[in-house]
């Protein structure tokens, strides 16, 4: 990996701001073309090496994480139950996104003429889309996650959910096949996995600059000659983190108080004191993988979940569960909808249900992978990607917080997992409880 002695997130937060006193430097000083012509290029490359980097990912994330249910003796009782819960949480916190989104509506506090002006810029998406949601059926979203032709399906950002269907049935084909026949390709795979890592890792590091491109043209393109359309648009910005912020806190003090409550003996107090530690760290890495090593501690040691179920459960969240990232999936996709002037359908929306939840399982447990997700999400509902520079703008203490909650909803499942297979220590839960 690259490394350099200023933190990456810096790095990202520097060429926002720079984006930003750059955009409205070429307004005042009527730099505009210049910023068009030779600015934004370098913001479009970026984008492009977002979407280059997505088939793979999903590709070679999902059939390998899938494959290594194998290892847990072909998707068992504790498998399914532990994948169930996980699906229904990240399905709960993908709604709860759409429905804070649609009540805040974050998107309409930009200016009409300004909605109508993206609107007709990217009206050929548009259309496109709406056009095939209007000629289809009330069962086509299903027909349209089957694909045809797998190989077009890859050479299209639009047929993303039918490249996350063939790559889960081809993991689910490698379990049923006996390991001896099957460990060759499942090598293969576990190698191309690190280096579409290393690939992100490679791309994340010219995101600075990306940022910093993508930022300035949307500065000059939405502002124009006038900076009250500019301070619209980012309070607009700020509007949705505000959206996305209430989705979270949602899932941590309602939805997983829940869990605990019903399928556990653990209180909720406990279960917050006893993986704060966890939390903290998660905030501090943006990463569910490298917080881990700690998440695994703190359940056993704090939250008396056992070392065979902890094991397991959590390793395999962090691979598939990601209910904070999922639901800012879901919010930064209406966001920027409304942006565009678009209004996404139910049919639309439910789209976003099935890919967010897709996708959520094929994003990689690092830093960025996320926005790497939101492409895909995007490209489902025919929403133009190069929106996603409003996103970088306030994307990093975002990715902070939906890391906590996606550790913290893994957490949730490794102790109701345990506490259903009797794998849950009662006898340190009552001493870790008597030190409250």
């Amino acid at each position: 990996m690259i490394k350099t002695k200023i933190p990456l997130h810096w790095l990202i937060l520097i060429g926002m701001a720079a984006g930003i006193l750059f955009g409205l430097l070429a307004v005042v000083a009527d730099w505009q073309q210049f910023t068009i012509d030779w600015i934004k290029p370098w913001g479009t490359i970026f984008i492009r090496l977002l979407k280059l980097i997505a088939v793979p990912l999903i590709i070679v994330s999902l059939i390998n994480g899938i494959s290594n249910l194998n290892d847990v003796s072909k998707l068992s009782r504790i498998g399914l139950k532990t994948i169930s819960l996980y699906l229904l949480t990240t399905v709960i916190a993908i709604s709860v996104g759409l429905v804070v989104v649609n009540i805040i509506q974050p998107g309409k506090l930009l200016p009409e003429n300004k909605s109508l002006e993206f609107q007709q810029k990217y009206a050929a998406s548009a259309a496109q889309t709406e056009v095939s949601t209007n000629d289809s059926g009330p069962l086509q979203f299903i027909i349209d996650v089957i694909p045809d032709n797998i190989f077009r399906a890859t050479t299209e950002n639009t047929s993303m959910l039918q490249v996350i269907f063939f790559a889960i049935i081809f993991g689910i084909s490698m379990i049923l096949i006996p390991s001896e026949k099957t460990r060759p390709v499942k090598a293969f795979f576990e190698s191309m996995n690190e280096i579409v890592l290393q690939m992100i890792h490679l791309i994340m590091w010219v995101a600075p600059y990306g940022v910093f491109a993508l930022i300035a043209a949307i500065t000059v393109e939405v502002a124009g000659d006038n900076i009250a359309d500019t301070a619209a648009l980012f309070g607009s910005l700020g509007l949705y983190a505000l959206s996305v912020i209430i989705g979270l806190l949602f899932m941590v003090f309602v939805v997983y108080p829940i869990v605990i409550s019903q399928l556990t003996v653990i209180g909720f107090k406990q279960f917050i004191k006893g993986l704060a530690p966890a939390q903290l760290l998660a905030f501090s890495t943006s990463s569910s993988a490298a917080t881990l090593p700690m998440t695994m501690q703190c359940c056993e040691e704090n939250l008396g979940v056992k070392k065979e179920v902890s094991s397991f459960v959590l390793p395999l969240g962090a691979t598939i569960n990601m209910d904070g990232t999922s639901l800012y999936q879901a919010v930064a996709a209406v966001f920027l909808a409304q942006i565009y002037g678009m209004d996404l359908t139910f049919l639309q929306q439910l789209t976003i249900i099935l890919t967010a939840t897709m996708a959520s399982i094929g994003s990689a447990a690092v830093p960025g992978a996320g926005m790497i997700m939101l492409v895909i999400v995007l490209g489902a509902v025919g929403i133009p990607t190069e929106g996603i520079a409003l996103i970088f703008a306030v994307d990093r203490p975002l990715d902070m917080l939906r890391t906590v909650v996606n550790i913290t909803g893994d957490s949730a499942i490794a102790c109701a997992v345990a506490h259903t297979e009797n794998k849950l220590d009662t006898t340190l839960i009552l001493e870790n409880q008597e030190m409250l």
